[in-house]
């Protein structure tokens, strides 16, 4: 993802949680089963978008991702929240409901 449309996705009055992962990562992996079933449950009220920390090495150092999956909720431009390891589906609906 182009730094610039990055930019411009977290800058949306919705709520936007991105995924911050890599290919080779196992947990990763596995976040994405509960990310899928997350958007089933909110539907168009959350946007999740997933940044390949690999090949998208600036926007991981703008926001210090040291490990992943790392998982940050922008609205507006802002940070809103940031967890690191894997999370449940509960943990972020609760999240992402607080700023819908």
């Amino acid at each position: 993802m182009v730094n610039g449309r990055f930019h411009n996705v977290i800058n949306s009055p919705k709520p936007v949680l991105v995924d911050f992962y890599a290919d080779w990562c196992v947990p990763c992996k596995q976040q994405d089963p509960v990310l899928k079933e997350l958007k089933d449950d909110l539907k168009d009220s959350v946007r999740i978008i997933k940044v390949n920390v690999d090949k998208n090495p600036d926007i991981a150092a703008k926001y210090n991702i040291r490990s992943i999956p790392a998982i940050m909720l922008f609205k507006n431009g802002s940070l809103l929240w940031t967890g690191f390891g894997l999370k449940l589906k509960t943990e972020l609906k609760q999240v992402v409901t607080s700023c819908i």
